[in-house]
């Protein structure tokens, strides 16, 4: 496995934290955030955290320090531009709503070439920050590649748009990130339930701490 991503993904990340994110984190959202001493800074990583809104995927990246990559939806990629730029700043496809291999071995490779990966624990947003309902695709692969898991807490993004509202609301963000989770020995369903768990679990004592 390679140690860090491309140069040229390091180089569009820091420009688009750097010009967009940090400072509407930091200024118009009072972001804070604790534990980024806990990230390493090289090195393949798979990253769990909670969903409850479209500004969480750019939030944690800035958060964490280095370049995240996510899934986005396929149609995205159909787009000549669009998909060069979205692919050099670490996203892969996936088909919305349907189990997808595809997008699992997207990824595998990404993690072989030196990203992190940012796993949404639940697969999509919830409107109370919560995991309800886990799933087990984040230390399947774990177990694939024996990379490490990061859980990350988002709270408050869940505030950050009102239904109705154009703009996004002023709304005071906290991340926390925790201690690094070991990955999973085997690929067996009740060890990849409870290293899920144990992600889940990191999350939500991270989120109970609340504002800070």
């Amino acid at each position: 496995m390679k140690s860090r991503e491309p140069q040229i993904s390091l180089l569009l990340y820091h420009l688009f934290k750097w010009s967009i994110v940090s400072p509407m984190l930091h200024g118009y959202f009072r972001g804070r955030i604790y534990g980024a001493e806990n990230v390493p800074r090289r090195d393949p990583l798979i990253i769990v955290s909670n969903h409850a809104s479209d500004f969480d995927p750019p939030i944690l990246s800035a958060c964490v320090r280095r370049p995240v990559s996510y899934m986005a939806k396929e149609e995205l990629f159909q787009i000549p531009v669009l998909s060069r730029a979205i692919q050099l700043y670490g996203a892969y496809p996936v088909k919305r709503g349907s189990p997808d291999r595809s997008a699992i071995r997207a990824a595998l490779a990404q993690l072989e070439n030196g990203w992190a990966v940012g796993i949404f624990l639940e697969g999509t947003r919830t409107i109370d920050s919560r995991i309800n309902n886990p799933k087990l695709g984040a230390a399947m692969i774990a177990a694939k590649t024996q990379v490490p898991l990061l859980p990350v807490s988002l709270w408050g993004t869940q505030a950050i748009v009102s239904k109705g509202k154009l703009l996004p609301r002023p709304v005071p963000l906290t991340v926390r990130i925790g201690q690094v989770i070991e990955p999973p020995r085997s690929s067996d369903r009740a060890t990849l339930e409870a290293v899920t768990r144990q992600c889940v679990d990191a999350i939500h004592q991270l989120h109970d701490l609340g504002r800070g």
